[in-house]
């Protein structure tokens, strides 16, 4: 993460070309809330490799699926994954993918 001189907020996931510039104050409130969270940043950095689904996510974290999936739940809010749904073993599985590599914040 990295502020320039010219006021722009930087935060590469991933060195790809898939890249988001954000100029709306409140979808940059969004963004600021969801990545404010230590799990919500782990979450992205698993999700950076592969799409995972919220057992494995929640296994990875050491933590319960009710609260992986409420985490997940911000950081599709802020616009940041995608989820998509298949069948599992036991029902449907939710599995989250990034949606853009790298974010540009412009104030």
């Amino acid at each position: 993460m990295e502020i320039t001189q010219s006021g722009i907020l930087e935060v590469n996931l991933e060195n790809k070309s898939e890249t988001i510039s954000v100029e709306s104050d409140v979808q940059i409130e969004k963004i600021v809330k969801a990545l404010s969270s230590r799990t919500r940043r782990k979450i992205l950095q698993y999700i950076q490799e592969e799409p995972m689904d919220v057992s494995n996510i929640a296994s990875c974290l050491e933590m319960t699926e009710a609260n992986i999936s409420a985490q997940i739940k911000k950081l599709e809010d802020a616009g940041l994954i995608l989820c998509s749904y298949s069948s599992g073993d036991h029902g449907v599985r939710k599995i989250s993918s990034l949606k853009f590599n790298r974010l540009v914040i412009q104030f």
